[in-house]
Parts: C-alpha cells; sequence; structure tokens
C-alpha cells in the first residue's frame, strides 16, 4: 500500500474497520483483515465479530515491533499480518518526528495499536455504518466497516497530548504537533489532535472515526484507558525519558529574561544632566565668587576702573619679569632661537634660489606619484571595516572555510495594493478564514509568471550566457538540480496547475489551493499534505520553504493575513573566484534591470540583489563628484581672490595673487598624491574615505598657513638695506615655529591614531599624518620660492598669471598694509572680546555648552543606518522600508562547533545533541532555551539539529536507514527491493545511538539521502554543508546548527544580536567545559564583521582622540620650549571642542560610527590649527598682562586663522548641504560645518579668554633678553 505523509491521518490510514454493534464479550474482535478499497492506496477493514485469532508466526516480528504490548500468550489478535504490515507503514513519519521522545511515541502506538489489532477491540470500537463488498477473487460477499466510533479515556488522551506536546522537529524549527494536529501546535489539544487524525477529511483516513472521550463506561462501552507513560519516565531499560528540549517538565526552572538595567537616575532625572547641572550651578557659583572678590580688590588697590581685571593685578605690571629666569625659560629661548634661525637661513635660500626649490620639489612629486602606479583601492566592505584579526573576520574566514562563503542573496517584496481582502470558507464546516490581498489565486498567477520570468533572466559574461541555473543554490545537485527560491510558490511547486489543483463537484469545493496553503505554513516538511489533494510542500529544490520567510505583514502566526510574499533566491557566493564571481554579478546587473523595468498594475515591487548597495553607493559618489568639484572649486576661488591685498581697481592684476593662490592649492593636492604614492610603493591599499577625506583636512591645514605666511608679509616693512630674500626669510623665521608646531602636532597625532583596530581609521591616519607632513615640506620650500618670485613680479607691476605683462607705473616696493579684516580684529574684535565684563560672559557660556555636550555625550547612538549611504532617489530605500515593515524573519545565525569534539562518543553526542538522553545543558538545548526568550537574546527559533534528526533517521524501528546486504552501499527508503534490509538490528543495542565505527559509517549515508515521502528525514537538503566529514570518513570536524534571529531593523537592534548570539555561545562553551580545549562554540551571521565594530567603538573612540591629545600635548610642550601649562590650555581647548562635537551629533542624530570616528580624528588635527597659533602667539608675546597678551595674540593671528581656514572652509562646506547623499549630508555637511564652527568659535573666542585668565607667565629669559 501506498504510504502516508507526516500527518495525523496518517495514523487513520492504519487501516481502520468497522464494527458491529453487538454483545461485549471479554475478548471479542469489531474487524478482522481488509477488504474493500476506500480510496486510492488506502483498504477499509473487513467487519468480524468473533474472538481473536492467533496471528500467524510471520508476524511476530512485526508485532513485537509495534506492538509489543499485544505480544503474549498465542499472540491471539484482531488483525492480521497485513493490517499489521499497514499500520507500519502508516506510522513511519510520525515515528520519525515523534519517537525522539519514546514515551510520546509510546503513547501513540498504544492509541493506534489497540484501535487495530487488540483482542478486547468490542469494549470500546462500536461499528456505527457499513457496506457489502464483494471480494473480487473469491466472489464472497463481505462487509467494510466506514463508519466507528473509538470510546477513549479522558485521562488517557490528556496524558498522550502532555508526552507529546513539548516535541521538537528539529529541520523545521517547530513542534512535531504542528505536523500531526491540522492546525499551529499552540492551538493544538488531546481533544482535536485525535479528532483531527480520526478525520477522514485529512485525506488520509479512509473514514471518519468518531472518538468518543469519556474515563468512566457510557452507553454500555468501556473506554481504551491503558496504562501511559510521561515524557518524564523511561519506557523501558534501554531508553531513557524525553529531553528538556521535547518535555518541559523534565527542564529545571524557565530561562527568566534579566531585568533590564535600572536607568541611572537621581531625583527621578537622568543622573548626567543632574551631575552636570549641579557642576555648572558649582562652577559659576566659584567663578563668580573670585570673580568679585578681584574686581572688589582691583576697586580698593587701582585707580582707574579700566584696569584689567586680571590674575596679575595684585603686582606691579613688570612683577613678573623679575627674578631669576628657570631652566625651563632658557631652554624655551634656545629652542626658539635655533628654530627662528634655521628656518630664516632656510627662507632666505629658497628665495634665493627658486629654480633649484622647485625642481627638487617636482622631481620629489613625480617620484611619489609613480607610487600610483601600485595604487589599489579597497572597495569590500569586510576589509574597509573590519581588521584581519578581529574576531568577527577570523569567524567568518572559518566559516567560509569549513562550510563555504555565505549564499549572496537576491530578493523581492511583493504587494498587491490594488487587490482586496478575501474570505475562505472550508469545507464542510469549520470558521472562515480571511486571506490577505496578495494570496489571492489570481495575484498568485501573476507573482508566478514574474517569478518564472526572473528563472529565465540570461546575461554575458565573456561571451558566455550566464542563467540563474549556472549560479543558483542547488543543495540537492546533482540528484536534483532545481534552483533554491524561497518563494509561497514553492509550495505548490512553482506550477501554475498545481496552484490550480482543486478537487469538489457541482456544488462545493472540497479542497483548492487555501487549504493546501494552510497545511503547508503549519507542515513545510510534509510530502503529502493530508487533504484530498495530496499535494507536497516542499519546495522543487527538495527542501521546506518556512513561511516567515516567504510572507509578511501578517499578525503572530496567522500566515494567511499576509499582507506581502517575500521571493529570495540564493547565489553562490565566491569570495577566491573572480571569474564565477563576475559571472554572479552579470547576472544580478541584468536582474536588477528586469526588474526595474518590470511593470505591473497589480503589483508593487520593492527589490534588491547582493550587489545593489555597493552599486548605488558606487552610483552616489558619481552623482556627488560634482557637488564636491564645486566645493573645492568654491575655496579655491576664495583663497585666491582674498590671499592678495588689493589696494585699487587699476592695480587688481598686479596685486592679486591668483596664481599663488592656485599653486597653493596645487601644492596640497600634491601632497595628497605624494602620500598615496609613498603607501602604494609599500602596499598600503587606499580607500574611498580617504579620498573623500584627506584633501578637506589638508586643505584646512595648508591654506591656513599660506595665510599666515601671505598676510605676514603682507603688514610687515622691509628694513633699510634689506633685499626680499632677507625679508622673506625673516618672516619665515617669525610664522613658520607656528606652522611647524601645528603641522607637526597633527603629523605625529595622525600617525599614532594608526594604531587604531579599525581598518578604516587606520588607513586615514597614515594617509593624512603623511600627507599633512608633506604639504609642510612643500609650503616651507616651493610655496616660499613662488612667494619670493611673486613678489618681486608685483614689485615690477607685472601682472598676475600674465606675467609678462607690465602696467606703466613707477616701480615701487610693496608698501605694508593692514587688511580691514587685521583691522577689525586689532581695533575691535579683540578689545571687545577681553572686556572685563564680557570675558566672563564668555567663560559662562562655553562651560555651559560644555556640560550639556558631557551631559548628552552617552546618549550619542551607535551604528551607522544603511539606508543613510543610499542616494534619495534609490530603489534600495524603498526595499529597507518594506523589509523593516513586513519582513518576520531576521538573518539566519549559525552556531559554530569547532572540529575536535568526539561525536563517536555518547558523552560528546549528549553534549551537542537535543532528544533523548541528551544533557541539558547541551548545545542545541541551550540554544532552545535561548529561543524561549527571543524578545531577549533576539534569537527567533529552536536551532535546527543535524545529529538529532540523524539519530531519528538510523533508528531500526524507521525505513530511513536501509543498506543493500550483499554490499552494504546504501538503500533509499523509497527503493522496493528484497535486498535492502535495517541499516542497524531491531535489538536493544540496535535501538540505541549508533555509536563508535557506527555513527561514522552511516553519518555519509544521512547527509547523502534526500527526503522522500517514506522518510522526510534524509539530510541531504538540509545539513549537506552543515558537517564536516574528515580523514577518509573517520572523524566528524566543524559542524554548525542553524537558527535565524528576530526581526532586526535599527543598528542597535543588530548589535544587541550579535552581542546576545556571543553570550549564548560563550556560555555553552564554559558548560560544556570547553573552554580549556582547543575548539570552542561561536556565532556567525553575515552581518556580524560589519557590526562588531561598534561592540567596541566607544574604547576605539577614547583610545584615537586620547593618543591624538596626547600626541598634540607632547609635541606643543617640546616645540614651545617645554611650555607644559600652555600645552595643557591648548588640549583642553581642543577636548571641548571634541566633547562639543558629541553634543552636535546628539542634537543633529549623527551617530557613531567608522565614519563619524574618522571626522571626530580629523576635528582634533583641525582643532589643532584653530588653536596652536594663538597659544604660541600668546606664549612668545611679551606684553605686561595677560590680557594684553591674549589681545595682542588674537589680533595678530586671529585674522589669519578666520580669514585662512574658517571662511575658505565654511564656503566649501555649505556646497555639501546640496549633495544628494544622505551619508554626504549628515557625516560631511553637519559634521564639516559643526568643526569649523566649534573650532572657530573656541579658538577665537573661549581660547584668548581662558588664556587671559591662565595663560603662562611670560617667560623671564627672553623678557631679560630683550630688555637687555
Amino acid at each position: 500500500m501506498r504510504s502516508l505523509v507526516p500527518c495525523p491521518g496518517l495514523l487513520l490510514a492504519a487501516g481502520l474497520a468497522l464494527l458491529w454493534p453487538v454483545q461485549v464479550f471479554s475478548q471479542s474482535c469489531v474487524w478482522y483483515g481488509e477488504c474493500g478499497m476506500a480510496s486510492i492506496g488506502k483498504r477499509y477493514n473487513c467487519e468480524y465479530s468473533g474472538p481473536p485469532k492467533p496471528l500467524p508466526k510471520d508476524g511476530y516480528d512485526l508485532v513485537q515491533e509495534i506492538c509489543p504490548g499485544l505480544f503474549f500468550d498465542d499472540v491471539s489478535l484482531c488483525c492480521d499480518v497485513q493490517q499489521l504490515q499497514t499500520l507500519k507503514n502508516n506510522l513511519q513519519l510520525p515515528l520519525q518526528f515523534l519517537s525522539r521522545c519514546p514515551s510520546c511515541f509510546y503513547n501513540l502506538l498504544n492509541l493506534f495499536c489497540e484501535l487495530t489489532c487488540s483482542p478486547q477491540q468490542s469494549q470500546f470500537l462500536k461499528i456505527t455504518e457499513t457496506r457489502n463488498y464483494t471480494d473480487p477473487i473469491t466472489k464472497k460477499t463481505k462487509v467494510d466497516v466506514i463508519g466507528l466510533q473509538y470510546y477513549i479515556g479522558q485521562s488517557f488522551a490528556n496524558a498522550m497530548y502532555n508526552a507529546c506536546r513539548d516535541v521538537e522537529a528539529p529541520s523545521s524549527n517547530d513542534k512535531a504537533l504542528g505536523l500531526l494536529c491540522g492546525k499551529d501546535a499552540r492551538d493544538c489539544n488531546a481533544t482535536n489532535w485525535i479528532q483531527y487524525m480520526f478525520n477522514k477529511d485529512n485525506g488520509q483516513a479512509p473514514f471518519t472515526i468518531m472518538p468518543v472521550f469519556s474515563d468512566t463506561p457510557i452507553y454500555g462501552m468501556k473506554p481504551m484507558n491503558n496504562a501511559t507513560k510521561s515524557c518524564n519516565e523511561s519506557v523501558d531499560d534501554v531508553t531513557g525519558p524525553c529531553s528538556c528540549q521535547d518535555c518541559s517538565i523534565t527542564c529545571g526552572p524557565k530561562p527568566q529574561v534579566p531585568p533590564p538595567p535600572a536607568p541611572w537616575l537621581i531625583f527621578g532625572l537622568d543622573a548626567m544632566s543632574v551631575i552636570m547641572w549641579i557642576f555648572y550651578m558649582g562652577f559659576l557659583l566659584v567663578f563668580f565668587r573670585k570673580y568679585f572678590i578681584a574686581w572688589c580688590y582691583r576697586k580698593l588697590h587701582f585707580v582707574s576702573e579700566f584696569t584689567p581685571n586680571d590674575a596679575n593685578i595684585a603686582a606691579s605690571v613688570n612683577a613678573r619679569d623679575q627674578g631669576e629666569a628657570s631652566c625651563c625659560d632658557h631652554l624655551g629661548v634656545a629652542f626658539e632661537s635655533c628654530l627662528k634661525q634655521g628656518f630664516t637661513r632656510w627662507g632666505s635660500f629658497c628665495v634665493r634660489k627658486p629654480v633649484l626649490v622647485l625642481f627638487c620639489s617636482l622631481v620629489f612629486i613625480g617620484v611619489c606619484s609613480l607610487g600610483l602606479v601600485f595604487m589599489s583601492l579597497t572597495t569590500n566592505p569586510v576589509d574597509l571595516w573590519s581588521a584581519p584579526n578581529s574576531q568577527a573576520y577570523l569567524e567568518k574566514k572559518y566559516f567560509d572555510t569549513h562550510f563555504g562563503p555565505f549564499f549572496r542573496t537576491e530578493q523581492l517584496i511583493i504587494r498587491a495594493p490594488n487587490t482586496s481582502q478575501h474570505t475562505y470558507q472550508p469545507y464542510p464546516s469549520g470558521s472562515d478564514v480571511p486571506f490577505g490581498s496578495p494570496l489571492d489565486k489570481g495575484i498568485l498567477h501573476q507573482v508566478l509568471d514574474l517569478q518564472t520570468a526572473i528563472e529565465q533572466i540570461t546575461a554575458s559574461y565573456n561571451n558566455e550566457t550566464v542563467t540563474l541555473q549556472d549560479i543558483c543554490l542547488a543543495p540537492l545537485s546533482p540528484y536534483n538540480n532545481n534552483c533554491t527560491i524561497m518563494s509561497v510558490l514553492n509550495y505548490f511547486q512553482n506550477s501554475h496547475s498545481v496552484l490550480d489543483h482543486e478537487i469538489g463537484d457541482d456544488f462545493y469545493v472540497y479542497a483548492d489551493y487555501h487549504t493546501h496553503f494552510l497545511y503547508c505554513t503549519r507542515s513545510p516538511t510534509s510530502l503529502n499534505d493530508t487533504s484530498v489533494l495530496h499535494d507536497s510542500c516542499l519546495g522543487t529544490f527538495g527542501g521546506p520553504v518556512f513561511p516567515w520567510l516567504v510572507l509578511g505583514g501578517y499578525d503572530e502566526q496567522n500566515y494567511n493575513n499576509a499582507t506581502a510574499l517575500v521571493i529570495t533566491l540564493p547565489v553562490n557566493n565566491y569570495y577566491n573566484n573572480t571569474e564565477k564571481l563576475q559571472r554572479a554579478l552579470a547576472w544580478e546587473k541584468e536582474f536588477i534591470s528586469f526588474v526595474k523595468n518590470y511593470k505591473n498594475p497589480n503589483l508593487t515591487i520593492s527589490f534588491s540583489a547582493e550587489r545593489s548597495i555597493e552599486d548605488e553607493i558606487n552610483r552616489e559618489s558619481n552623482s556627488d563628484v560634482v557637488t564636491i568639484l564645486i566645493s573645492y572649486a568654491v575655496m579655491v576661488l576664495y583663497i585666491s581672490i582674498t590671499l592678495g591685498h588689493i589696494k585699487s581697481y587699476r592695480r587688481f592684476l598686479v596685486d592679486s595673487k591668483i596664481s599663488l593662490g592656485i599653486a597653493g592649492i596645487l601644492m596640497v593636492l600634491s601632497s595628497v598624491v605624494c602620500s598615496l604614492g609613498l603607501f602604494s610603493y609599500i602596499g598600503i591599499p587606499l580607500t574611498l574615505i580617504v579620498i573623500e577625506v584627506i584633501p578637506f583636512l589638508v586643505l584646512a591645514v595648508g591654506v591656513d598657513n599660506i595665510f599666515i605666511l601671505v598676510q605676514t608679509f603682507q603688514r610687515d616693512k622691509r628694513l633699510q638695506g634689506e633685499t626680499v630674500d632677507k625679508q622673506l626669510g625673516r618672516i619665515l623665521g617669525e610664522v613658520a615655529p607656528s606652522m611647524f608646531l601645528s603641522s607637526f602636532s597633527e603629523t605625529v597625532a595622525f600617525f599614532l591614531g594608526a594604531l587604531s583596530p579599525m581598518p578604516a581609521v587606520r588607513t586615514f591616519s597614515l594617509f593624512a599624518g603623511m600627507a599633512v607632513f608633506i604639504d609642510f615640506l612643500l609650503q616651507i620650500t616651493c610655496f616660499v620660492s613662488l612667494l619670493g618670485l611673486d613678489i618681486k613680479r608685483q614689485e615690477k607691476n607685472k601682472l598676475d598669471i600674465l606675467c609678462c605683462v607690465r602696467i606703466t607705473e613707477d616701480r615701487t616696493s610693496p608698501q605694508p598694509s593692514e587688511s580691514y579684516l587685521f583691522q577689525f580684529f586689532k581695533n575691535v574684535f579683540s578689545p571687545f572680546l577681553l572686556k572685563d565684563w564680557m570675558r566672563p560672559t564668555v567663560i559662562t557660556v562655553f562651560v555651559g555648552i560644555l556640560s550639556f555636550s558631557i551631559a548628552v555625550v552617552n546618549k550619542v547612538e551607535i551604528g551607522l543606518d544603511q539606508s543613510l549611504s543610499m542616494p534619495d532617489d534609490s530603489y534600495v530605500l524603498d526595499y529597507f522600508t518594506s523589509l523593516n515593515q513586513y519582513l518576520h524573519a531576521g538573518p539566519p545565525v549559525y552556531f559554530v562547533l569547532e572540529g575536535g569534539l568526539d561525536y563517536t562518543s555518547l558523552d560528546g553526542q549528549n553534549m551537542v545533541c537535543g532528544g533523548m538522553g541528551c544533557n541539558n545543558n547541551s548545545l542545541v538545548q541551550q540554544i532552545f532555551n535561548a529561543a524561549q526568550i527571543k524578545n531577549y537574546t533576539r534569537i527567533g527559533f529552536a536551532p535546527s539539529s543535524w545529529i538529532d534528526d540523524y539519530f531519528d533517521w538510523i533508528k531500526p524501528q524507521s525505513s530511513c536507514c536501509r543498506i543493500y546486504n550483499m554490499t552494504d552501499q546504501f538503500c533509499n527508503a523509497s527503493v522496493v527491493d528484497a535486498s535492502c534490509v535495517h541499516c542497524r538490528p531491531l535489538t536493544p543495542e540496535g535501538k540505541k545511538r549508533p555509536r563508535g565505527k557506527d555513527f561514522m559509517k552511516f553519518l555519509p549515508m544521512f547527509l547523502s539521502d534526500n527526503p522522500n515521502p517514506k522518510c522526510g528525514k534524509g539530510g541531504h537538503a538540509s545539513y549537506s554543508s552543515a558537517v564536516n566529514i574528515q580523514n577518509n570518513s573517520t572523524e566528524v570536524g566543524a559542524t554548525y546548527f542553524m537558527t535565524y534571529h528576530t526581526v532586526l531593523h535599527t543598528s542597535s537592534d543588530f548589535i544587541d544580536a550579535m552581542r546576545k548570539a556571543r553570550m549564548v555561545a560563550t556560555n555553552i562553551t564554559e558548560s560544556l567545559g570547553l573552554q580549556d580545549k582547543n575548539y570552542r562554540v561561536f556565532p556567525y551571521s553575515v552581518f556580524y564583521v560589519f557590526y562588531e565594530q561598534y561592540l567596541t567603538i566607544v574604547g576605539d573612540t577614547i583610545f584615537n582622540l586620547g593618543i591624538s591629545l596626547g600626541a598634540i600635548f607632547l609635541v606643543t610642550a617640546i616645540l614651545l620650549g617645554g611650555d607644559l601649562w600652555s600645552s595643557v590650555i591648548m588640549c583642553v581647548t581642543i577636548a571641548m571642542i571634541l566633547v562639543n562635537m558629541f553634543g552636535v551629533m546628539w542634537l543633529w542624530g549623527i551617530s557613531l560610527n567608522a565614519v563619524s570616528l574618522v571626522n571626530l580624528v580629523m576635528s582634533c588635527g583641525i582643532s589643532v590649527e584653530f588653536c596652536s597659533h594663538i597659544t604660541r602667539a600668546f606664549a612668545m608675546s611679551l606684553k605686561g598682562s595677560r590680557v594684553a597678551r591674549a589681545e595682542e595674540a588674537l589680533s595678530h593671528v586671529g585674522s589669519c586663522v578666520f580669514s585662512g581656514i574658517t571662511l575658505t572652509k565654511f564656503g566649501g562646506i555649505v556646497v555639501l548641504a546640496f549633495a544628494r547623499s544622505q551619508i554626504f549630508q549628515i557625516f560631511y555637511f553637519r559634521m564639516y560645518l559643526a568643526m569649523v564652527l566649534l573650532g572657530a568659535t573656541h579658538g577665537l573666542i573661549f581660547l584668548p579668554v581662558l588664556l587671559s585668565y591662565l595663560g603662562p607667565a611670560v617667560n623671564k629669559a627672553k623678557s631679560h633678553a630683550t630688555q637687555e
């Protein structure tokens, strides 16, 4: 007879028969033998009301195997051998799913053995309907039993259900009762489970058996109420109780979700906010108290009320210059003198020998630029964001090596907005079932047409045709070459005819696609839907299609309410095979083009291919090239125009310095090119972030120095008898130490930043440090020579750019002049800023801003929303929206057990498996426990377990594992051959798990066995890649156990999912005692390698910014001649800028990630430009008071900083606001604008005021030398 499927109906088909309502005897039958055909493959039993008959001896093995409780005395039963064989065949699939819990299956066998063969049948079976049947061979008339009542003890039914309700189906991540109850396992109970199994509408029972539940005799019948086994009891001496995974009462306390960390509150408010408010109030109290005391002291001791309220008021103006100079003072003067003399000589040389200097500079640039021949660009996101020695990178490498790289994913999310929801009315009865709009048959046909068209897409690569068949994932290849397509249409084998398959008459439709859909969403691994349709639920690729992967927008597990269909096409990935990878990329390109151009007014499609994000990022970068070029053009134009000091309209082209400004810009770009070339020589690849960010950084540094040098010359008066080369040498001697201080501080800070473990930050730091240093070298060589040539041109009244043309004016040397901006800073801004009432106001405001920023620094979000990397008009944005709105399952996660465990030993098996006899803290059990609290662990389902399915597959009671008795070769369960025998004998020893050589002998057979109607446990489709068999099939190496994360929407969700999965894996490793072994358990999901950076990004940020500040402090202290206090003040100001950057990030919704960290490191460097020149100018000033020195420093350097870096950068940044890319708008426009505004306000407002209060004293050695 044809075997049935993994459904309750399978059990029904056990050859149920009918009984006449006759007088009950102590031993009396209601049927015996099989009679007429009920349906294809199913027969009625023959009515028989006599005593039980002795079973022929050829049936003894069968009864011992199936119904051992009936093997006693002369084995007189109410069934013959054929009925026993039918019962065995029909119990094969239930055996495969329920026998992992022996007591559950024992009770189920009890139910059907009593029904089919019990010698006391007449006590609890009552025939309700019969019909005559004529045997076609003997021509005798017999009676078919076609209606029956089965009186079952309610306590028996409840006990059977309780023993089975927790049993897992490992390959489907679901409860086994979900396959056997006709409804979701959550809605199944003892009564409706048995009713469904005995209902002919399930497609398996030949007729309906009406179960009657009662614990007491009723209507003259004595209910079958045999003894049962609870799931925590052993059935015999061989088997043990069910595992915790299959029997909750054997478990300890259920895993409890740890309480969320209590928010840090003070007085019911955010603690950081309260603390910083208290700090700010305390600071204001102390500060203004001291200020008031100082004001009173000034009133008492000074006549003028305008005497500066300065820290020096207690002494005379010159009191600080009295006394002996310290060693540090002398050292500082000596060091400053050496720097000044060295740069003076060098400047004079560059002006005297411009041709030699320019030639050597060009040769240097050319040699460095040749390195671009060896340039390589890193675009692989894995290499960009994950360090080669990071945990996620190494785990990914291990997974790819042992199991192959994670497949590429092409996915469509389809809605039917113009189609209404409809209602399905089950036949013959049942509640109406609403079906979502995309589950309309017409829509499904249209989606199937789309899916078929996608399968037929062809691409061309190297003059070869590439189809989906060439690149897709086909798990059963070469036996089944169908591509894996995770689609609801695969419930219908991607066939229009199967979708249209229905059974009915002129009045009713008994079953159609609704029936099949409802069954398959409950039992995706079934090969027969148990309805009258008898269609398979398995996809054409040979594997199950889980509903949570192919349906979206439903509530809870009501899949029929789905509002979206999800089609996923996994494509083989190739990291080390460029040829095959290019073929896949070529097909994906055609796929994207096809779906973009696909038109169907009834369907709304969101889609993405594996290459989509990279393609869109490249398109975005290309589209913003114009914006970036305009940004740089604005900065170049500004520099070219403002660098000159125009005295009159007629002399515009004489006094302008357009060519000099362009030359300065070219030097900046040359320094970037040199940096790229030098590192390309040594094989360090560059990244897009280097190309996009470093020119901005170096331009900021370079332009600032250019303005300082040129504007200092413009304000300088040439001494009597002084030549141009000596004048420029003298000016370079004055300003070059400040330029050297800023550039070298940034260079060292960036190079030390290369210690960062983050590849993107490390690469940026290396290239930035080298570019800044080369830019400084070019400025004190090439630019000085060009400046000298430009001065000579100007003195000869030759036009800028057109240097051969001269205007007819008397030659006059350029007269020193002060620009309007310089005069504004000197006469207006500096005096106003340093007024007595303004200085405390500035301190109050800036400390308040700092307090606010510290209060919110821990509230800055971590991560990067991948939608921000997409252009505004990208189709991928729509896909991301649909992904978040409709999907109900997150990414797959694999718990990998590294090679080393002895799977052939009982202890080794118990450490891993989740079935009977396995440890309660086994790997599978712990993942199962984690899935019970999925809202905390973000593990959504119980794991698929190859080892548990292998144990079910190899059981001698099952027909799955068979071999040819002559060759020992594997014999598939679907093969009908007398020479095929069970792999293991039906003995107490054979029923135990395989160990030693037996385990390894049959494991390859399991992994190569395709699922079929007689054995749904074949492991080829589900586990062929999950197990590494090594050393000539003598041992198991690395293996994995797969499940899924819950739906993950935001970066914090992804980060938390990875953190929790690692926590679970660590607990497994520790509880199994593997921490001292050379192997462990680790989780792997495709996104881990990108999100691991966020687990340590706070520490990385502190490290990078801390080491940069430390480097700046060290270099500043050395180059200022040991002036530690000036270094401290400058670093404090830079630190305030960085902290305030975090405040801006929180206010402006900018998250902390690798991109923003690079910008923070860059802002640290740019802040040096804003602060170092003013700090050094203050330290070198010999004015009498701190206020006067601060005013002098701000007057002389402030205008250069403002016109150089501030206005230049501001003009270029504003253009970035018009970029199409969200990532440019957020991480470049917003952060660049913030770093320039914060740098300018702190460097030009806060720092001078701070120096006026706390600045270092005048260098006594320098003061004495000046007086002498």
